[in-house]
């Protein structure tokens, strides 16, 4: 039977349910709040530097599921893209995420038995490490802590790493070897002509209505559908009756820069407490390499969220888990006519395979692998 669906959100979620529900034959309409498609993800090209910036931050696409590869590389062309991060504190640079290069260029080590033997030799013992501080010091020990992690984490949250829990760490591998590979994942890479151009394909046929605040009329809009696909922040919906949930966010300072090439990496984080921004994005080392005499930069400032900027961040603590766990039965009580999916209606940190795996898993039956994906433990937070 075709029903009438209307998505809320042009971002991962919401273009990935629209593309499949039209796909099944529903008729499906979608709002979105922001200019433009993507969310998060969008790009757009800038000709000077001869590359796509990444509008809201760095998205390198990286997932284990075949299928899910599967599914974005028919939308559109991929380009291997391998994130090797690296780190600056005070003027010197590190390789990262820690791997046996960095503990050569702390420590002098150049075996992996060296390296375990001086990591078990600067490691803290401590007992119960619930604590990011703790967990840092009783694994890599208080150089690597100080260096890559307390200043950098402070500055993301607004928190002493003493006051937030190791859960936010734990993601991020520690090697023996020289593999600087920030993920571990099977598949990398980027959409060579931008994420843009990934959600216009999802959306093509698609009527989108853009520029549209849903909110300022939610109850007419539910009416007019059999389905309400939300993916805003569910504490917006109910028109933050409960409170307002907490979320860090991000202010971007973009420059166009006279030089092929500024720092010599896509991103750089600035992982001491000095500095302002956490990391600098260099655009054009996404894509394939050019020539251009310009570059484009991005610096990003960490910032406490207020009305009417991007919700980036969710703040995982226990009092925003509670009020969640309210608004969550709030959402219940409109099942089956309203269903809410994604990272701000879900309140949580997702990777894109995440977001697609969830969307598929929701609009139908797929294979068991998209399903593990869908229902994995999701990332709360990012570093």
């Amino acid at each position: 039977m075709k029903r009438n669906i209307l998505i809320v959100g042009a971002g991962l979620y919401g273009a990935v349910c629209a593309h499949t529900l039209t796909k099944a034959g529903h008729r499906v309409r979608v709002l979105e709040r922001r200019g433009h498609v993507g969310g998060n993800c969008y790009t757009r090209y800038c000709e000077p530097a001869g590359c796509h910036q990444h509008v809201y931050g760095a998205h390198v696409f990286h997932t284990s599921s075949k299928r899910i590869w599967q599914y974005v590389t028919q939308l559109t062309e991929f380009h291997s893209y391998v994130n090797r991060v690296k780190v600056n504190f005070r003027g010197a640079i590190y390789s990262f995420p820690i791997n046996l290069l960095t503990l050569h260029q702390l420590y002098g080590v150049q075996s992996p038995s060296e390296a375990i033997r001086k990591l078990g030799a600067v490691r803290i013992p401590i007992q119960s490490a619930e604590t990011l501080e703790d967990y840092c010091l009783s694994t890599v020990g208080p150089e690597i802590y100080r260096i890559f992690f307390e200043g950098y984490t402070t500055k993301q949250w607004n928190r002493h790493p003493r006051e937030l829990p190791a859960h936010i760490i734990k993601r991020l591998p520690i090697r023996m070897d020289f593999n600087d590979n920030y993920y571990n994942d099977t598949y990398q890479g980027i959409p060579s002509n931008g994420y843009t151009a990934l959600f216009e394909r999802l959306l093509e046929g698609i009527p989108v209505e853009l520029d549209v605040d849903f909110l300022t009329a939610r109850d007419e809009n539910i009416d007019r559908h059999d389905l309400t696909i939300y993916t805003g922040p569910i504490d917006a919906f109910f028109r933050h009756s409960r409170g307002a949930l907490e979320y860090r966010s991000l202010r971007f300072e973009t420059t166009l820069l006279d030089s092929n090439d500024f720092q010599g990496n896509a991103v750089i984080n600035y992982t001491d407490r000095e500095t302002p921004w956490t990391r600098i994005v260099e655009h054009k080392h996404f894509g394939p390499s050019n020539t251009s005499s310009q570059t484009l930069i991005t610096r990003e400032f960490p910032l406490d969220w207020q009305s009417g900027l991007p919700e980036y961040y969710p703040v995982n603590d226990s009092k925003n888990k509670a009020l969640l766990r309210a608004y969550q039965r709030d959402a219940l009580a409109l099942h089956p006519k309203v269903h809410f999916g994604g990272r701000l209606a879900q309140y949580r940190y997702y990777d894109m395979d995440q977001v697609i795996g969830a969307a598929l898993h929701y609009c139908g039956p797929v294979d068991p692998a998209v399903a593990a994906l869908s229902s994995s433990s999701a990332n709360e937070n990012t570093l």
